[in-house]
Order: C-alpha cells, then structure tokens, then sequence
C-alpha cells in the first residue's frame, strides 16, 4: 500500500508540472504572437510630483502613472480612445480623450502633460511611425 501511495504522489506531482509547464508556454505564446500594436504613455515633468496621471483605454482604467513611470503595454488593432485625467483631481478637471486608430505591428508614443489648464495627450514620432528618409544626390 506504501508504495502505491508513493506512486500515486510522483504522478500528481508529475502531471502537475506538465500542467505548469504548458500553460507557460502557452502564455508566452500569446504574447509573443500578439497581433496588436505596443502602446507607450510616458509623463512630462510639468505634470508636477504630487499627481499621478490616470489612464484608460475605452473607458477601462489601465495604469496610474507616477512620477518616473510610465504605461508600456499591448492593444489589439483598430479604433480606441485614450483618456487622461490628473489624480487625485481636487480641482475636478475634465478627462481629455484622444481616439486613435491602431495598425498591428506598430509602437505609438504618447506624451501626457500639462496644455494650458488642462492634461493632454501628445503624439510623439517613433522610427518605424514617421516616414521614410529620402536620398538626396550629393554633388
């Protein structure tokens, strides 16, 4: 009887490490096969030390961005809105929102700061985002 108890507990045990292993694999499939764009939002300096810069993507939040952070992540193709709003919001500012449309395979970079009295998204142009170099002869 031992050592069917011994038996039966090395093949759970087994069985519960092929498990692990393929879900991890499975998971780093997933992410490695995301057919999206990588979405970065970084925070300028003017947004101030005290307030930290919330994020949502089509209304669900995603991050709250501290000061020397900011929100690196992954979001499926086609039309999204980006909103900020500034936390804790004791003044009641209004959410800016920014719609965007994404094509797979890209990196976008956004800026959030402070535009006049509110907080603002702002495009920035990444490598494989802005155009091509054209060749100029030289002479």
């Amino acid at each position: 009887m031992n050592s069917r108890h011994n038996f039966s507990s090395r093949l759970f045990l087994i069985l519960a490490c092929a498990c692990a292993f393929f879900a991890g694999g499975i998971a780093i499939q997933a992410h490695t096969s995301h057919s999206g764009a990588r979405l970065i939002v970084q925070r300028a300096p003017n947004v101030g030390t005290e307030l930290a810069v919330h994020l949502s993507i089509d209304g669900r939040k995603v991050a709250d961005i501290q000061r020397d952070h900011r929100y690196d992540g992954f979001v499926s193709a086609g039309r999204h809105v980006l909103t900020v709003v500034p936390m804790p919001n004791i003044e009641l500012r209004q959410p800016t929102s920014l719609r965007m449309t994404v094509r797979s395979g890209r990196t976008y970079i956004f800026t959030a700061g402070w535009e006049a009295d509110r907080l603002g998204l702002r495009r920035s142009t990444f490598a494989n985002d802005a155009e091509p170099a054209k060749s100029v002869p030289t002479r």
